[in-house]
């Protein structure tokens, strides 16, 4: 009788083995091929949030303003670079020139956003930035 109802046993749970290895095939499709990778989530929580970037004005080395971040982009393709646009001139939202500069040639200390070496006249000199549609 002990042997009979070890076999039970068993075939129980070979049973709900098969089942929970059979329903976890079709509950998660295709194995997928993502590789997984540490962050350090401290380190990440002190870096710059784009929401917060956006709206800042931009200085010169001198303390000029020389305008403001109106957004970030990443590029698209496997490089992964990221841009701020910027807005030089224009008053109240008018005649604005949007300008995009590499998010790396950014300073950012002391809460003030800082692209050392421009000037308005070089940011209105670079190529006028447009949305896609």
């Amino acid at each position: 009788m002990r042997n009979m109802q070890s076999r039970t046993l068993l075939a129980a749970a070979l049973f709900a083995g098969t089942l929970a290895c059979h329903g976890n095939a079709h509950a998660q499709g295709a194995p997928q091929s993502i590789t997984e990778r540490r962050t350090d989530v401290v380190q990440l929580a002190s870096g710059y949030r784009a929401s917060k970037l956006t709206g800042a004005d931009v200085f010169n080395k001198n303390k000029d303003t020389i305008g403001t971040v109106d957004d970030l982009i990443v590029s698209p393709g496997g490089d992964r670079r990221t841009y701020a646009i910027l807005s030089v001139g224009g008053f109240l939202g008018m005649g604005k020139h949007l300008v995009a500069v590499p998010f790396n040639d950014l300073q950012i200390t002391n809460r003030r956003v800082v692209l050392p070496e421009a000037t308005k006249k070089s940011l209105e000199a670079l190529p006028e930035f447009k949305y896609a549609d």
